[in-house]
């Protein structure tokens, strides 16, 4: 009932949200003569904090609209080259000349732990004046109705594969944070295989490929608890009149309050400043609030299946790091990767995944030679940083384009 008494408090509040935007709009109107005045800059500002604060924010929009490539403004525009239920694979098309030679193509796959694809979009931003971007576009598991299946982590792992498979063999492939685990487990299995995608490199970043190494404050929350704690007290089923009616998911919200709850004192800090900004008449840093949080706020379902297979194999059980982890009824094995380049990142200050549990990954290829290994450790970034941000443009960007191209070229 928990989630049916959310969906009901959304409702109810779109009244007081529809008062606080009219409020904030009256107060702020140039022609309003009072506008400029402290009094209705603060009503203003406390009627945009009341609306923000309880509104439910949809998926964002990733809006890369142009690049710079080779000095000049290229356009770039989205376009889907492979779809299923659960995701869609978008390409970002560059307008490059027909002579120019082709970028190394990358596969950029987004983490599926809340947030929406979009979180990466400065990630996409300072990747693309180098190279050819596809990116997983994971749908809200609200919105797809229980004829569509079920999606669980092996299914994850055939997405994967699929879409490299879409792309074409040679391609790089860039894991953010959760992936790792699928992303490493799908090049594997490829690898045994034969696969005729397999790619060139494979990046992770900042993912919990070995949560015993260094574990945070994330791993002994979950360690803590067993698989059906996780059950009984996060998974519900999806209201009425949502598409995925019914279906059994952990919703986004909860997840947004475990986000939240883990820095809160930073979160409050950031709308104490951003009412002061309004109040001031601040427009940048103001305007940088609301899109750091329209996209922060903005979060997904995930299905029950996947959440679970996750939590059980990733952090209970370490199945991967450990030998163990089942595709289906096959055994993984990262032994077999002889020949995809391995880099993996991770942030110093990391509080998601700590240091050493992305790095973990190279003891686990123990057949693949040191020429085709890499890691970096980039200094004073936390989680985020690890994917975003001026370190990631001016640090570790620069270092993946260099691997992935002296790799892509050997293949």
């Amino acid at each position: 009932m928990f989630y049916q008494f959310y969906e009901l408090q959304q409702a109810a509040l779109q009244p007081v949200r529809a008062y606080a935007d009219a409020l904030k709009n009256i107060c702020s109107d140039p022609n309003n003569p009072l506008a400029n005045t402290s009094i209705a800059r603060a009503i203003a500002a406390s009627a945009e904090l009341l609306e923000r604060s309880t509104r439910r924010y949809e998926k964002p929009e990733f809006g890369i609209t142009w690049t710079l490539v080779d000095g000049k403004e290229v356009a770039v525009r989205e376009e889907v080259v492979w779809e299923k239920p659960f995701c869609r694979l978008l390409h970002f098309v560059r307008d490059l000349p027909k002579k120019r030679k082709p970028d190394q193509k990358v596969l950029l796959v987004a983490p599926m732990s809340g947030h929406f694809a979009t979180l990466l979009r400065g990630t996409v931003k300072d990747l693309l004046p180098w190279a050819d971007i596809y990116i997983t576009d994971w749908t809200d598991a609200r919105k797809v109705p229980l004829s569509e299946g079920t999606f669980d982590l092996n299914d994850y792992v055939d997405y994967v594969i699929e879409m490299l498979g879409a792309i074409g063999p040679g391609a790089a492939v860039i894991a953010v944070c959760q992936p790792s685990v699928p992303v490493l487990a799908a090049v594997s299995l490829m690898s045994k295989h034969g696969h005729p995608a397999l790619p060139s490199s494979m990046v992770l970043m900042g993912g919990p490929v070995d949560t015993r190494r260094n574990p945070t404050a994330v791993n002994r929350f979950a360690e803590e608890r067993d698989l059906d704690w996780f059950k009984n007290h996060v998974i519900m089923p999806v209201p009425w009149p949502n598409p995925g009616y019914q279906r059994m998911v952990y919703p986004g919200f909860l997840q947004l309050s475990g986000f939240m709850g883990m820095n809160l004192d930073r979160h409050l800090f950031a709308h104490q400043e951003f009412f002061k900004h309004l109040v001031r008449g601040d427009g940048e840093p103001a305007e940088k609030h609301r899109e750091f949080y329209d996209e922060y706020l903005a979060v997904m379902d995930l299905t029950a299946e996947f959440y679970l297979q996750t939590i059980e194999h990733v952090f209970l059980n370490k199945s991967l790091a450990k030998g163990e982890f089942m595709h289906r009824d096959e055994l993984v094995e990262p032994a077999a990767i002889t020949k995809v380049a391995l880099m993996t990142v991770e942030g110093e200050k990391d509080d998601i995944s700590g240091v050493g549990q992305t790095q973990a990954a190279h003891d686990l290829c123990v057949n693949l030679p040191d020429s085709l290994r890499a890691h970096h450790v980039q200094p004073h970034v936390g989680h985020y940083g690890v994917f975003n941000g001026s370190r990631f443009r001016a640090d570790i960007a620069p270092r993946i384009i260099a691997f992935i191209n002296e790799h892509g070229k050997r293949s």
